[in-house]
């Protein structure tokens, strides 16, 4: 289960996006009824117009506070579906949680998506003046989630790392849509020979691609991620690419001398098209096409492997590693000095 959570100046502006029906297709102005449906009132009761003005209404008991709108969105995985009086327990256990139950709040079950969610939205101003607290929401909002999953047995997701207890931030963690951006990539750069066929494919696969001094890619769900963090930085696609489509830029980066190269494309040329296929499949006999051809695919696709990422580990592993480094540094350094001492003795 996912959680957010939004601090904001209007109730007017959020009660009516959360009540109101949704225009789905504005071109032919199809409209989804009956959208949303009202789980549970707390201290209010009515319809948007009354509900509006009863909010309003408390929060002149502290006109100083700018934000006193609390808007939570809970999202359940696809395909999890929770009967209506497990939402309603939902919806009160996280007002305990989050510490608005005694004051005004309304919870909302959109039916827009294809996966069950819920809004909740509370007054932080109480009946007695006193303000709900924002400090520390990201992480209360995701213990909520986390004792949600637990209860109502969900799928687990992981906490941002840095509200996990100090034994688990260590876990290297692995995000299914970053998997899934770095295989599309790497399938991408094994098919195509040029940068306009590889955008054009990546298009094609749902993803819009933002080229400047580096490279980012746009999802289904308007998620940007950058290449170098799937381990595939521009400079890295246009290395490949510009690799496949000149061999030769190969025996250059693997070090392979020019003059071989050429020696083989001029016994290539004097090879006949059919003569791969007269060739039989015996390593000895096999022709300077296929032998080059082979090398082509040896050395292109060791290049196409990701580039491993630094912070798919924690902090706290890494932070130890540049210290183990500095420590290895400094000790280099004096044992040369100490080195050069001893031989001027």
């Amino acid at each position: 289960m996912i959680g957010k959570i939004t601090i904001g100046k209007s109730f007017k502006g959020c009660l009516l996006y959360c009540l109101n029906d949704k225009l789905q297709d504005p071109k032919k102005e199809q409209v989804m009824k009956d959208r949303a449906e009202i789980l549970l009132f707390n201290q209010c009761y009515g319809n948007q117009k009354e509900l509006i003005q009863q909010f309003n209404e408390v929060r002149q008991l502290n006109p100083k506070l700018s934000k006193p709108v609390l808007h939570i969105t809970l999202s359940l995985a696809p395909g999890e579906e929770l009967p209506k009086e497990k939402l309603i327990e939902m919806c009160q256990d996280c007002a305990t949680d989050m510490g608005f139950e005694n004051n005004q709040f309304v919870a909302i079950h959109h039916k827009d998506t294809g996966h069950q969610h819920l809004h909740i939205v509370a007054n932080r101003i109480g009946f007695d003046k006193r303000t709900v607290s924002d400090s520390n929401n990201f992480q209360k909002i995701a213990s909520y989630c986390r004792r949600m999953e637990l209860k109502f047995n969900l799928t687990k997701v992981l906490s941002p790392r840095k509200f996990l207890p100090k034994e688990q931030r260590q876990i290297p963690r692995q995000d299914e849509r970053k998997e899934k951006l770095k295989n599309s990539i790497q399938r991408t750069l094994q098919e195509v020979s040029n940068y306009q066929q590889f955008e054009q494919v990546m298009k094609a696969l749902g993803y819009r691609v933002l080229k400047a001094r580096g490279i980012s890619f746009i999802d289904d769900k308007k998620v940007k991620i950058k290449g170098s963090e799937v381990g595939f930085s521009l400079m890295k696609i246009e290395k490949i690419l510009a690799l496949k489509q000149n061999p030769a830029n190969i025996y250059k980066h693997e070090n392979i001398q020019q003059d071989e190269f050429q020696k083989q494309e001029r016994n290539t040329d004097k090879i006949s098209p059919s003569l791969p296929q007269q060739i039989g499949l015996k390593k000895q006999n096999q022709s300077p096409v296929i032998d080059l051809q082979k090398k082509v695919t040896d050395l292109i696709f060791p290049l196409i492997e990701p580039e491993k990422i630094a912070d798919q580990l924690s902090p706290e592993l890494l932070k130890k590693e540049e210290r183990k480094k500095g420590r290895d540094l400094i000790t280099n350094i004096i044992s040369k000095i100490k080195n050069e001492s001893d031989g001027r003795s």
